[in-house]
C-alpha cells in the first residue's frame, strides 16, 4: 500500500529533476555557442 502513495511523488520528481537537467544542458550548449562566435570574431578583427 505505501508502494502506491510514493511511487508517483517519485515519478513526478524524477520529471522534475530531468527537465531542469535539460534546461541546464540547453544553457550550456548557448554558452558554448556564444563562447565559438566571441573566438571567431576576435580571429577576425585582431
Amino acid at each position: 500500500m505505501k508502494l502506491l502513495r510514493v511511487a508517483p511523488i517519485a515519478i513526478i520528481a524524477c520529471a522534475l529533476a530531468l527537465s531542469a537537467c535539460a534546461n541546464t544542458v540547453r544553457g550550456v550548449g548557448k554558452d558554448v555557442k556564444s563562447t565559438a562566435n566571441a573566438v571567431e570574431d576576435t580571429v577576425e578583427n585582431p
